[in-house]
């Protein structure tokens, strides 16, 4: 077996090194030449054009930003005649929309597609401990179970193409909500006086509790958001695809619009590339901005 890697960004880079550690023979592609390095040392072979990876090989996988890096990368003209009899993995955050328009292409292109986005980060994509959700048809799901094994042990079948797509963003809206949620109670704790110990003790032991808060709590306190495990662009891309899917169904997002607002106020605070709990920056920001 002989798989293409295509995106070895901040999660892309330990799941393809996942790949060779299991002696899977790994050719990989990235528009940033210079994050291949590791995987090179490691053994896999390195190309300079995505047609180059998917010729090569019989699965290729995608962990790329966003819908257009996909097209920019599998579905260009030299690289979309190259998919026959090969099967596109995409593990990325895309919409429902967007993937299933992208499985279209895949197949009028004589390749198989399934989507297989993942939950959890850095130390998870290391471990092999991600959670793995595979939008495919049942037949499909079985077949490619082995190689989505190597991501994380129990892959989860939710439905067809899109399917899983869905729930991805679903739960991208609960990380963003909660976190901000956390991260104002936080603040408002601090200015009132209150032990944060305590609030923290209460908190842990209340059904309110989620264990992203003591992930996310030091780097708070010290207001320290480098080297991230998912950086606030990626954070607020995926809050924007949500609106955009749930717009569609009807659905009150006040509280999701408010949640990207904070995150927007982050960004121009220069957290674009730093850990999404700069929330709690954009959040004291405000107050201080507005003489509170």
């Amino acid at each position: 077996m002989k798989v293409a890697f295509l995106g070895t960004g901040l999660m892309g880079l330990p799941m393809a090194q996942r790949l060779l550690a299991a002696n899977i023979e790994l050719v990989a592609y990235n528009r940033t030449p210079e994050k291949l390095a590791p995987l090179q040392a490691a053994g896999a072979e390195i190309v300079a054009h995505p047609r180059q990876a998917i010729r090569e090989a019989e699965y290729i996988i995608l962990m790329l930003t966003n819908a257009a890096a996909i097209y920019h990368v599998l579905l260009s003209d030299t690289s979309w005649r190259t998919l026959e009899g090969r099967t596109v993995i995409q593990m990325g955050t895309i919409t429902p929309t967007e993937s299933q328009e992208i499985r279209d292409a895949v197949i009028g292109g004589g390749g198989e597609y399934i989507e297989a986005p993942v939950l959890g980060s850095i130390p998870e994509a290391k471990s092999g401990k991600l959670i793995v959700m595979v939008g495919a048809e049942p037949e499909q799901y079985q077949r490619h179970l082995k190689i989505l094994q190597n991501f994380g042990s129990e892959p989860i079948l939710i439905g067809p193409v899109g399917a899983a797509s869905g729930l991805k963003l679903a739960l991208n809206q609960l990380i963003a909500s909660l976190t901000t949620g956390f991260a104002l109670s936080l603040a408002f704790v601090e200015r009132q006086g209150i032990d944060v110990d305590l609030f923290m003790q209460i908190l842990r032991d209340s059904a309110l509790y989620a264990p992203t808060f003591d992930k996310k709590l030091r780097r708070m306190l010290d207001g320290n958001y480098t080297n991230p495990n998912f950086p606030t662009k990626h954070l607020l891309k995926d809050t924007d695809l949500f609106i955009s899917e749930a717009k569609a169904l009807g659905l009150d997002l006040k509280s999701i619009e408010a949640v990207r607002h904070i995150l927007q106020t982050a960004m121009k605070m220069s957290f674009a590339n730093d850990d999404y709990s700069s929330i709690f920056s954009a959040i004291n920001e405000w107050g201080e901005a507005s003489g509170e």
